[in-house]
């Protein structure tokens, strides 16, 4: 037996749901943690007799993804989103690999736009925090930009990927770069300063960054539009922050 939960935390993953937890099959115990969905993300879920749907509010991801992780019935926890698939390699490390409770073993990622495979603009082979002991450590408290605390802890990697399907249409860049430049001004308003200025040349560098520094225009069409959306999420981070420093300081 598998002593690795899944646990997932979703709102309206309709889309992509089926796919990750399709890749999930093999688990003993997946956790899907719904924030008041609306599409037929409980229905699809409600079709794995392994998943467990556990209904549940959002508060920044830090805090819900430990509360999420709370419901797992093993100690040792894989972090998955709705729009990530494990792969065969993954899955054969995790049910035979030895863990050590003192590390924290860090997923390679590989990502897709549609179907297309990203290969620069920063997202490809990306390095990320997805595996941890939930007796030994757990996910800090941030809004954004979350982490396992790795304080007094290793880290590794673990052989496998994971692959993230993040993006299905133009229209999920626009909605997400709303949702997390809200999140990060709302996280930092009062703590951080910011100006238009600071909003512009964030966004422009970003820009650049992307899709010049990091070689997103050899991916074509779709490095132009992940360094644009890149773009306007630092623009909006910044100017909403401005605009919610703004209004605090009026009501002091």
């Amino acid at each position: 037996m598998m002593n690795v939960s899944a646990v997932m935390i979703v709102k309206n993953g309709a889309r992509t749901i089926g796919r990750s937890l399709e890749s999930l099959r093999e688990f003993d115990d997946v956790v899907v943690y719904d924030n008041d969905s609306t599409d037929a993300t409980a229905v699809i879920a409600g079709e794995f007799s392994n998943v467990r749907l556990i209904p549940g509010y959002f508060d920044g991801f830090g805090t819900t993804k430990n509360r999420a992780a709370s419901y797992a019935k093993n100690e040792w926890v894989l972090i998955i989103d709705s729009d990530e698939v494990v792969d065969e390699t993954l899955l054969r490390t995790l049910q035979t690999k030895v863990l050590d409770p003192h590390t924290i073993y860090i997923v390679n990622f590989l990502a897709f736009y549609k179907e297309i495979p990203i290969r620069h603009c920063g997202w490809n082979n990306q390095k990320i925090r997805r595996l941890y002991n939930k007796t030994i450590t757990r996910f800090n408290d941030n809004a954004v930009h979350e982490n396992i605390i790795d304080e007094g802890m290793k880290k590794g990697p673990i052989e496998g990927n994971m692959k993230h399907y993040s993006y299905m249409s133009i229209s999920d860049f626009i909605v997400k770069l709303d949702r997390y430049s809200t999140l990060f001004a709302t996280d930092n308003v009062g703590k951080k300063s910011s100006s238009p200025a600071k909003a512009f040349f964030n966004g422009l560098y970003s820009f650049f960054r992307t899709y010049i520094l990091k070689r997103g225009f050899l991916d074509g069409y779709a490095g132009l539009i992940i360094a644009f959306s890149h773009m306007a999420t630092n623009f909006y981070k910044y100017i909403k922050l401005y605009e919610m420093n703004r209004e605090t300081q009026k009501r002091v």
